[in-house]
């Protein structure tokens, strides 16, 4: 009785452990997407972001690396990927921030701060130059539920005030669209 028992424990850890392995090794592709970033017409505002996902081990993460410029030195923007890849003049077209649960995109203020495209505040420097490196876990560029790149794709969106992280406060997500950029494959 004493051996099938150790038998049975043996082939359960011999078998965890070749899933493991094998999960984590087909896990090994990056993923690479950029955005050209443009500002609002006589804004002078411009820039770029990378988003470079490792999905190495279980939880993808994307490492987005945004730099704009031709900002108001020492001012501070809010910073989102939008629902929609589109930019138009006035960037309504990119939609609300991308949410796709527990409220959906249809309440833009119930979940925030904590939307899957929330990114933290750009802070300009003196030169008017805003850049930032920050890890997410929130959304991929891989297939799935939090993908980038579902059927209307994503935008990233630079907003003219900074995003308080509040919950229910109108403006209080970074107010106007000052500048966009269509998220695209690499």
């Amino acid at each position: 009785m004493k051996n099938a028992i150790y038998c049975c424990f043996l082939a359960l850890v011999i078998g965890l452990a070749f899933l493991f392995l094998s999960c984590s090794s087909q896990n090994n592709e990056i993923y690479r997407a950029r955005a050209d970033i443009t500002g609002a017409e006589g804004s002078g505002v411009s820039g770029y972001a990378e988003f470079v996902q490792s999905s190495k081990g279980v939880v993808p993460t994307i490492l987005v690396t945004l730099e704009v410029t031709g900002l108001e030195p020492g001012s501070v923007h809010g910073c989102h990927i939008h629902e929609n890849g589109t930019c138009e003049p006035t960037f309504g077209a990119a939609g609300g921030h991308l949410d796709p649960g527990p409220y959906g995109m249809s309440n833009p203020d119930a979940n925030h701060p904590f939307h899957m495209g929330d990114l933290p505040n750009l802070v300009a420097n003196e030169n008017g130059v805003a850049r930032f490196e920050h890890r997410t876990s929130r959304v991929t560029l891989s297939d799935g539920p939090l993908t980038l790149f579902d059927g209307n794709g994503s935008a990233i969106i630079v907003h003219v005030d900074p995003d308080l992280g509040t919950t229910g406060q109108k403006g209080g997500a970074g107010g106007a669209r000052l500048a966009c950029g269509t998220i695209q494959k690499r």
